[in-house]
């Protein structure tokens, strides 16, 4: 429509007009468009003689973009950021984050560096120096956002690139706090009494779930392991460690270490879990307590007869 942005199917009617050799006035009467807007984005995009639709339409969304994203820099947030950013709070409150602190977390996300002082995050979500101090005060102990001195001495808040490791780490130690904790009440009440065994399934959950994420590996693994996982279920049959990393190019310690990753994410993963179909082949299987024996037997015989 006139005024608004080009679709990608307009643009390939103007390179096609190009091709053909037809003037920008000739094109732009064909889409209902204003000549200027023709001969601008022609101009833009390399020109009459290397104008190329599908480019013409990447770059376009590139230039949107960083567009957006140098707005993002300045204090005069426009309404399409501060409406992202209320919404991407409005998530972390419905996880438990206090509203000031989601918006703080949110608002430096968002950043290029990741790192705002005090003063920047005032003027970014218009509220008290009180209210950044507050929600600061609750994200720190979280491991969340940490403290540094900038330029001029300036301190400023920010976010790390392995934040949510970290926090995954933290967590799993607060779990297993929990479960030492419930298990000190146990010895306390005892396990024959009604609170000795609400503590000791408390000790047990919890005690499971830190272990689990304990256990979880480390970032740049994780990417490695769910290649793995991908590669057997597109596989759809076991596959042997050298033949996996035949199919995928790693050297075979790269492979091994994935498989035993991903074995180890059994708890994140379920119902699918990696494992193994003999002692020298691993395949993606429905976890174990996922399905009942009659229930496994019945689409073992429904997969015969089909």
């Amino acid at each position: 429509m006139p005024g608004g942005r080009l679709s990608q199917q307009e643009r390939r009617l103007i390179a096609a007009g190009l091709a053909e050799g037809l003037g920008y006035a000739e094109i732009a009467r064909g889409l209902g468009r204003p000549t200027s807007t023709i001969s601008r984005e022609v101009a833009r995009n390399g020109g009459p003689a290397d104008y190329r639709a599908d480019y013409a339409h990447l770059a376009t969304g590139r230039r949107a973009r960083r567009t957006l994203t140098a707005s993002v820099q300045s204090a005069d947030l426009p309404e399409a950021v501060r409406g992202y950013l209320e919404r991407f709070a409005d998530v972390m409150m419905q996880a438990g984050l206090p509203r000031m602190a989601a918006r703080v977390l949110a608002c430096l996300i968002v950043t290029d560096e990741g790192a705002l002082s005090a003063t920047e995050l005032v003027q970014r979500l218009q509220v008290s120096p009180a209210s950044v101090s507050k929600a600061i005060a609750y994200l720190e102990p979280l491991k969340v956002v940490r403290r540094e001195r900038g330029r001029r001495g300036r301190e400023r808040y920010l976010i790390d690139d392995d934040v949510w490791l970290r926090t995954w780490l933290t967590s799993a130690r607060t779990h297993a706090v929990w479960a030492d904790t419930a298990a000190e009440g146990v010895r306390l009440f005892g396990e024959d009494t009604p609170a000795g065994a609400r503590l000791t399934a408390m000790s047990h959950f919890f005690g499971q779930l830190g272990q689990d994420m304990a256990n979880v590996p480390a970032e740049a693994s994780l990417g490695d392991a769910a290649t793995v996982f991908a590669a057997l279920l597109h596989a759809r049959r076991p596959l042997s460690a050298q033949r996996l990393a035949t199919a995928l190019g790693w050297p075979a310690d790269r492979t091994a270490a994935a498989l035993d990753n991903a074995e180890r994410l059994a708890g994140v993963t379920d119902p699918l879990v990696v494992c193994r179909a003999s002692t020298t082949t691993y395949t993606v299987a429905a976890a174990p307590g996922s399905l009942t024996p009659e229930q496994r037997k019945a689409l073992d015989d429904l997969s015969q007869q089909l």
